[in-house]
């Protein structure tokens, strides 16, 4: 049987799901403040950002010399078991767990917009902009 150490050094979350709940936790985080909270390179955080943003699970704006990424919530899990799923699910439930644990968003709640807060990106998905409350928006990040 494997050492206590052994047993406790796999997660739930992979490192893509780490860094979407980061971006969408925190939208003004830098991706080397991403990699230090989850406990692994910038590199590494730089190729699953490129990763996400491939697959459309994040959106990239490029403002002056920084990225801006925001994430698309109604993209639906990869795996055949949860396709059927939008991450929005996974977004919520971390965000329900910070409110309920005293950690703040990074970004204040504010009231959704008359329109729901729903608009269309230049690709046509559907995203929710940065006025709705945390727990159902888009967020940015700037890198």
């Amino acid at each position: 049987m494997s050492s206590s150490d052994d047993r406790s050094a796999w997660t739930f979350l992979t490192h893509h799901a780490r860094v979407l709940m980061e971006i969408a936790r925190n939208p003004h985080a830098r991706l080397r403040d991403i990699a230090a909270g989850i406990g692994i390179t910038e590199r590494a955080v730089q190729g699953i950002v490129s990763d996400l943003h491939q697959t459309g699970y994040v959106t990239r704006e490029k403002v002056g010399r920084r990225n801006h990424y925001r994430v698309n919530p109604d993209q639906h899990f990869r795996h055949p078991a949860e396709a059927n799923l939008p991450i929005r699910l996974l977004i919520d439930m971390f965000a329900q767990h910070d409110l309920s644990s005293g950690t703040e968003p990074a970004a204040a709640p504010a009231h959704e917009s008359s329109a729901g807060g729903r608009t269309a990106d230049p690709d046509g998905q559907s995203v929710l902009e940065a006025d709705t409350p945390p727990s159902t928006s888009s967020t940015e990040l700037i890198v």
